[in-house]
């Protein structure tokens, strides 16, 4: 065995016949267990929102979106439809119409957004999964409705309402001037046969009817759509197939993935991850001077050894050594007991949903082995620094002192 390792393990397990040292040791690993299991479980949490983020943005968003670039809306021509169905990776497309509108019911009102959808739209996304109460469309009934749980709450809407009709008025396209509300607008009755849940602002945004019932509201020809909505086999690569799309589609179109249409909200969350992991770095930093003050407590209690062993032929170089192996094993110590912890702790929340963010939902959290590397390599890389800057105390002069 390595002669300073050796040493460095009889001084940590050793009980030093000075008590303060021995409770500044025991500080030191606590500092170290508490910053590793905090760490952890942030970066946990973290872990947990995106899937709990991306399963809620799979019942809301395709895998791929194709707009136009020139105006709101666009014919699905043969030819189009023929270069999406040709795409390598493409399993289902679905044309969509989506217009901010206005709404009403009874006294009630608010500004929302219709999305006039296929008959096939829920093989795309599965918003039919989220529905809370009553179904989906059904396209035997031209004037239904979903809504959002949001919308539903403002305007005190439920489902089948016979005694009164949710009113969705739209903005007549043209460029004269608006002389009556009547000659303005064009509007549509509808009742409400399903009402379904998600993000917040999700659920207080969108309208759902079939596509024939928008185009009617918005004046649309029948092939007239504002979107493809594609959904893609599992074994191909969403931005690999965006690309070929956008290709072959040219640049009147905008194809994009679902990671892009929500960019801001992973941006968001990357930010603060990174910012909660750098917090946190900080604070195990500032734990480690307390690994330093009992490294440091050591090399002065154990001054008339480090004087023999340097009498026998022992380097300062290999002195420094005993003790950067002390406080690297003593941080090695803290940080495996705080990811033993941390690990239980996510184990038991997965299991036993200890922390809930509402009644119904209980706080995301996901074991990762990457997290336990990036916890690892941290704690284990600062607790190096640390005993380095600690043996750098030793020399010549102190010894013989």
């Amino acid at each position: 065995m390595n002669f300073s390792l050796y040493i460095a393990k009889r001084y940590l397990i050793a009980k030093s016949g000075n008590n303060t040292i021995n409770i500044i040791t025991i500080i030191a690993s606590f500092g170290v267990i508490v910053g590793a299991l905090a760490l952890f479980i942030i970066l946990s949490g973290f872990s947990g929102f995106k899937t709990f983020t991306n399963s809620m943005l799979n019942d809301s968003d395709p895998d791929i979106k194709v707009t136009t670039t020139k105006g709101k809306s666009f014919f699905y021509t043969d030819s189009i439809a023929s270069i999406v169905s040709k795409t390598a990776g493409v399993q289902s497309v679905a044309t969509s119409i989506e217009e901010r509108v206005f709404l009403q019911y009874k006294q009630k009102e608010q500004i929302a957004y219709i999305k006039g959808v296929s008959a096939n739209y829920t093989k795309i996304t599965p918003i039919d999964s989220t529905l809370i109460v009553g179904q989906w469309l059904d396209s035997e009934y031209v004037n239904s409705a979903v809504i959002g749980s949001g919308i539903s709450d403002k305007l005190s809407l439920g489902v089948l309402n016979f005694g009164a009709l949710l009113e969705v008025k739209a903005p007549k396209s043209g460029t004269g001037l608006m002389l009556s509300k009547s000659s303005s607008f064009s509007s549509v009755a509808t009742q409400i046969v399903g009402v379904y849940s998600g993000a917040e602002e999700f659920a207080n945004t969108y309208v759902f009817v079939g596509l024939s019932l928008a185009q009617k509201l918005l004046s649309y020809q029948e092939n007239e759509i504002s979107s493809l909505e594609i959904k893609l086999t599992d074994d191909v690569e969403h931005n690999v197939v965006a690309e070929t799309l956008q290709q072959y589609l040219g640049a009147d179109f905008k194809v994009e993935t679902r990671i892009q249409l929500n960019a801001l909200t992973y941006k968001v969350l990357n930010t603060e991850e990174l910012v909660s992991y750098l917090i946190f770095t900080l604070i195990i930093i500032i734990a480690l001077f307390n690994v330093i003050g009992a490294i440091i407590m050591m090399i002065i209690d154990k001054k008339n050894n480090l004087k023999t062993l340097f009498s026998l032929g022992v380097t300062i170089k290999e002195i420094k050594r005993i003790f950067v192996y002390q406080g690297f094993l003593l941080t090695l110590f803290g940080l495996s007991v705080g990811l033993i912890l941390g690990v239980l702790l996510i184990f038991l929340q997965q299991k036993f949903q200890l922390f809930m963010i509402t009644p119904s939902i209980p706080y995301p959290v996901e074991l990762r082995f990457l997290n336990v590397l990036v916890v690892a390599f941290t704690i284990a890389i600062l607790g190096y620094i640390a005993a380095k800057i600690a043996s750098s105390r030793i020399s010549i002069a102190f010894i013989e002192r």
